[in-house]
């Protein structure tokens, strides 16, 4: 008689898909067009409170430390532009 302790047959995992490229790439398509819709809208987000503020309280730009002209160049680039 074998004496070892029972182990039972599992079947494995599934391995999780490997990217290819770049590792923030994803697989599947449709989850990377909403990541990417989702960044978007956050930097849009980011560019209407930064107009807000440069026009409404123009002080609140120092007091974030940036300056006028660099509020306005980030303004004037497009919400898909990173840098």
């Amino acid at each position: 008689m074998n004496n070892a302790p029972f182990s039972p047959i599992v079947s494995p995992q599934p391995a999780a898909p490997k990217t290819r490229g770049s590792p923030t790439r994803s697989l599947y398509p449709v989850e990377t067009l909403r990541r990417m819709v989702a960044a978007w809208r956050e930097r849009n987000q980011f560019h209407v409170e930064l107009e807000r503020k440069l026009k409404g309280d123009p002080h609140l730009i120092d007091d974030i430390g940036l300056t006028r002209r660099q509020v306005e160049e980030e303004l004037a680039r497009p919400f898909w532009q990173v840098l």
